[in-house]
């Protein structure tokens, strides 16, 4: 019944507005007989006259213009509300919590917000650093960013960056202490420094390919991290042999700062996607942030 009136009430507000049927059927969209027959059924059902009808004007009845002072107000503030979410459409606004690796945040994100965020200046986005693969939707986050594109079911990847490379490095003066390793089997004898999962605790095992041949090497030493830059500081100082990123280490190594080891033996990973739940409905601000991060390479 709520249905039914609110279209006949429409159509009641059309025809006692422009006082004529011609003029709101021609608005509505519909034949004037079908408007006729609609104002009608409404007058019906309420038992009451609503508008006086003669061969040259229409004209609400007291009913009539009773109704339409009291009603005509409301559908028009409706109207404003909906006006208002189309407004909230065009101007996405809202707040996107990732989690990501330190890493991703500095390669990836941090280059798209810095053009994204002063364009949508109603759009929020919180960045929690975290090497653990996380419960997005049990955590309360929009998507997480993770190497390769296997994620846990229900969940959609895409691509955000480039395949990357891994490298083995160390600080001239280390290597002025201890020789250089020639397979990643001479780790052994080598202080590595060590980074520490959060999803089980555990420690990075450090992965190399060769000739189809692939090792996995439990490395230790003195120091354990639980982050690529600290990683890299590490190095820096002389503590021993880190597992990073290529691109974070180049510069260092133009520099001189750092050396290479194990170079023929370092893989490549498929690189950064952003992984989110299949099921989630995407937000306009977070299908925003999706097309600016998408790798187009």
């Amino acid at each position: 019944m709520l249905r039914e009136n609110a279209t006949d009430l429409l159509a009641f507000l059309a025809v006692a507005r422009a006082r004529s049927f011609t003029k709101a059927a021609a608005k509505l969209g519909v034949s004037q007989s079908a408007l006729s027959h609609t104002i009608r059924a409404l007058e019906t059902r309420l038992g009451l006259r609503l508008l006086t009808r003669t061969t040259r004007s229409v004209s609400p009845t007291e009913a009539g213009e009773h109704l339409l002072q009291s009603i005509g107000p409301r559908f028009e503030e409706i109207e404003r509300e909906l006006a208002a979410l189309s407004h909230l459409r065009e101007t996405p606004a809202g707040r996107i919590r990732i989690s990501a690796t330190d890493h991703s945040l500095d390669w990836l994100l941090r280059p798209v917000l810095q053009t994204f965020l002063p364009k949508y200046p109603d759009i929020a986005v919180e960045v929690c650093c975290d090497y653990g693969f996380v419960d997005i939707a049990g955590q309360g986050f929009d998507a997480g960013v993770r190497l390769g594109e296997d994620v846990a079911q229900g969940m959609i990847a895409t691509r955000i960056g480039p395949d990357m490379r891994m490298a083995v490095v160390g600080a001239p003066e280390y290597f002025a202490r201890h020789p250089a390793p020639h397979t990643p089997r001479d780790l052994t004898g080598h202080a590595c420094n060590n980074l520490r999962l959060p999803t089980n605790g555990g420690l990075y095992t450090w992965e190399f390919e060769k000739d189809g041949e692939r090792l996995k090497v439990r490395v230790s030493g003195q120091i354990t991290l639980n982050g690529v830059y600290p990683l890299l500081n590490a190095a820096l100082d002389g503590f021993g042999l880190s597992y990073i990123p290529q691109n974070i280490v180049a510069p260092y190594l133009a520099e001189g700062r750092l050396q290479q080891v194990l170079e023929d033996w370092c893989p490549t990973f498929a690189g950064y996607h952003l992984y989110y739940p299949s099921r989630r409905q995407a937000a306009p601000a977070f299908a925003l942030l999706l097309e600016a991060l998408r790798f187009r390479g």
